[in-house]
């Protein structure tokens, strides 16, 4: 019994490791891109970014963006 214990924890643990980190929606891409050398970067990753908002590719270096409004549906 216990050790179907231990590899039901070890499994447990397994799956919680490989969980993705962060928030679940991804940057939006980048059409144009500036004619810069080496454009500043604003962030480096999520970590540098506020709360809420997430380190992307924009079309002149990164820059911290937040999530992008979902899209109204209407019906009628």
């Amino acid at each position: 019994m216990k050790a179907v214990a231990a590899f039901l924890l070890v499994g447990m643990l397994i799956l919680w490791t490989e969980l993705p980190t962060g928030s679940a929606w991804s940057c939006p891409p980048v059409h144009i891109t500036c004619a810069m050398l080496n454009p500043p970067n604003r962030c480096y990753s999520d970590r540098s970014c506020p709360r809420f908002k997430k380190c992307c590719p924009g079309f002149c270096g990164r820059r911290c963006i937040s999530k992008p409004p979902a899209i109204p549906i209407s019906y009628g």
